[in-house]
């Protein structure tokens, strides 16, 4: 779950410091001024790529509530990472690893796609499920008691005991008005 955890939070910070690792890294390894330049533009488009992955994992359910990705999402994460990472520390085949990087990037962007959309229709069925077992008139399933604290409901310390309803100032039975309908014509 720490693993997890830690993509969950590093896929937003990647988005920033990867690009700008592609361009020191190069700076530094050795890359010539117009490899740089072109670094440059590439590592926008990177950087927003990236962006645009992890903001399509985000609005999964189950990551925003537990806070931390699928093992998939590590798995293809680290390994888009780990490809963008070894760019600037090979010159001579940065060419194949940028296209491995694009290739990569499109990979990951459509398996989270596929996976959001996997999540919604898992989602979707079990609350079709849950209204078709309320419409047959079957008990519903044990929703699991959610983490954290509770909003304290009115009484729920006794249970057991019922309110009357409110009368709001009056007493007794409540009054009831008949009226009668008759009709005129036959």
């Amino acid at each position: 779950m720490i693993i997890r955890r830690a993509f969950y939070h590093w896929q937003f910070i990647a988005a920033g410091a990867l690009p700008l690792w592609l361009l020191v890294g190069s700076s530094i390894f050795g890359s010539g001024a117009w490899a740089v330049l072109g670094i440059f533009f590439g590592a926008v488009l990177i950087g927003l790529g990236m962006l645009l992955v992890a903001l399509v994992i985000f609005a999964r359910k189950e990551v925003r509530e537990s806070r931390a990705v699928s093992f998939a999402d590590v798995g293809v994460l680290a390994l888009w990472h780990a490809l963008i990472i070894a760019i600037p520390f090979s010159t001579d085949a940065a060419g194949w690893l940028s296209v491995l990087v694009i290739i990569g990037g499109l990979a990951v962007f459509w398996f989270a796609v596929w996976e959001l959309v996997d999540s919604a229709k898992r989602r979707m069925r079990a609350m079709v499920d849950l209204v078709e077992q309320a419409a047959r008139g079957q008990t519903m399933p044990a929703q699991p008691k959610p983490a954290g604290p509770q909003h304290p409901l009115p009484n729920t310390s006794r249970p057991n005991q019922t309110r009357p309803p409110p009368t709001f100032g009056r007493t007794g039975t409540p009054e009831v008005i008949v009226i009668e309908e008759k009709r005129d014509r036959p």
